[in-house]
């Protein structure tokens, strides 16, 4: 990214030389996003900001694509991003959302997608992995019962990208979102896939940028990261299960073993390798994640996205009505852990649960 922020710092939209170079790095970061998804071209892949505004996109694009539909299906534990936006629109647009419920175990009923379809469905946006608790929906099966109803489907995959094959030539999915930093690029780029055959409506406008799908000067270096980000992460693909799984499960098996009362939150199997959302009964989130932070250790009670909201996780909330909601603890971990690192955690979560339950 470097020599796009100090020497070729162009505009790749301009016409002069200096600038319209850079054109080509943008688009073998396009070739490079997606080979990691999967596309049939890279004229597929539109770049954004960010997971959020892929989401409103795809989103936004097909509701106007068919003005006459005014109802969406959605589910419960989705992204801020897509539930927000949701609620936009049945407040001040007049649509109506069905929020499909989940178990206990994050999971929801393909009988009650079907239930809900109707010929004003305008689309389906569900989630591929949660990003609290790493259940994944099923995505392919969703996605057939879409297209056999004529219904787009548009489906968050930010964080199933670079740690699930994702293979969009063979998959039933109109629109896919990825963001960057959940891959190892910067933050503020993503990128959202739209399927060539599906009618799409910009949502940014302004110039000529990204072949008129999306007005705004191209932040050259950021995209350029995203690519070689989807690059490595397609490499490394092979080996990110065998690496993360066992440290997930080692640092499951010692707060478990020692705190039988601990619960998982989420499907034991149904679920990214490296997610791990864990209910600790009479133990604050808060106390908890404000002691980890004094000992090194990062965690999350929810999204970080909600980090300054006062209230508990809906996604937890959704599938445990109760108290887990509130004394519920997320760790996410990644190929750059390693076994002591893990050994280490679980010892100050030990720790730190003993000590707030004395």
């Amino acid at each position: 990214m470097l020599p796009y922020l100090e020497r070729e710092w162009g505009n790749p939209s301009s016409t002069y030389r200096f600038g319209s170079k850079l054109k080509g790095a943008i688009e073998k970061a396009r070739e490079q996003v997606a080979d990691l998804v999967g596309a049939k071209s890279p004229r597929e892949i539109l770049f954004t900001s960010g997971g959020t505004e892929s989401n409103n996109t795809a989103i936004h694009s097909a509701i106007l694509s068919r003005p006459e539909k005014k109802h969406i299906i959605t589910s419960q534990v989705e992204h801020s991003s897509v539930l927000s936006y949701c609620r936009h629109l049945e407040k001040h647009h007049g649509y109506q959302v069905t929020y499909l419920p989940v178990d206990r175990e994050g999971l929801f009923a393909l009988s009650d997608l079907e239930a809900a379809m109707s010929a004003d469905t305008a689309i389906v946006s569900l989630m591929w992995a949660n990003n609290e608790t790493g259940v994944l929906f099923p995505v392919h099966e969703i996605g057939i019962r879409c297209h056999d109803r004529g219904i787009p489907f548009h489906c968050d995959a930010v964080q199933a990208a670079g740690k699930l094959p994702i293979d969009l030539k063979n998959a039933p999915i109109d629109y896919l979102s990825i963001t960057g930093h959940k891959i190892g690029a910067s933050k503020g780029c993503g990128a959202l896939y739209v399927q060539r055959k599906t009618p799409f409506i910009p949502f940014i406008h302004g110039g000529h940028q990204e072949k008129g799908k999306r007005g705004g000067t191209e932040s050259v270096a950021l995209v350029v990261g995203l690519g070689v980000a989807s690059e490595i992460s397609q490499q490394k693909l092979p080996v990110y299960d065998s690496n993360v799984r066992p440290l997930r499960d080692a640092l499951e098996h010692g707060i478990f073993g020692a705190f039988p009362d601990c619960e998982l939150n989420g499907h034991k199997t149904l679920r990214l390798q490296n997610t791990s959302n864990i209910y600790f009964p009479g133990i604050a989130a808060e106390a908890m994640l404000l002691l980890l932070d004094q000992a090194g250790v990062c965690g999350s009670s929810g999204s970080a996205c909600l980090a300054d909201s006062p209230d508990p996780s809906h996604v937890i909330a959704a599938m445990k009505p109760g108290a887990a909601a509130r004394n519920s603890v997320r760790w996410s971990l990644g190929l750059w852990n390693n076994p002591d690192e893990i050994a280490q955690v679980v010892r100050q979560i030990l720790r730190i649960t003993s000590t707030l339950r004395s």
